[in-house]
């Protein structure tokens, strides 16, 4: 799986926190995906993030 933020995050930190080994906060200001590909344990938990992302900004690609 492979996981991307577009730049319609409004850097409210829930996948940051709920996945630190996938997302993190950039210079921007914003997330950004940092694991490709995500690591098999973590799927779920980013599929959790990307569900409850208030913009739909994080697109995974199985």
């Amino acid at each position: 799986m492979n996981v991307t933020v577009d730049d319609s995050c409004i850097a409210c930190e829930l996948c940051t926190s709920a996945v630190p080994d996938v997302f993190e906060m950039g210079d921007d200001g914003l997330a950004h995906a940092i694991a490709d590909p995500v690591p098999e344990d973590q799927e779920d938990d980013v599929r959790e993030a990307a569900e409850g992302c208030p913009t739909d900004a994080i697109h995974i690609q199985e």
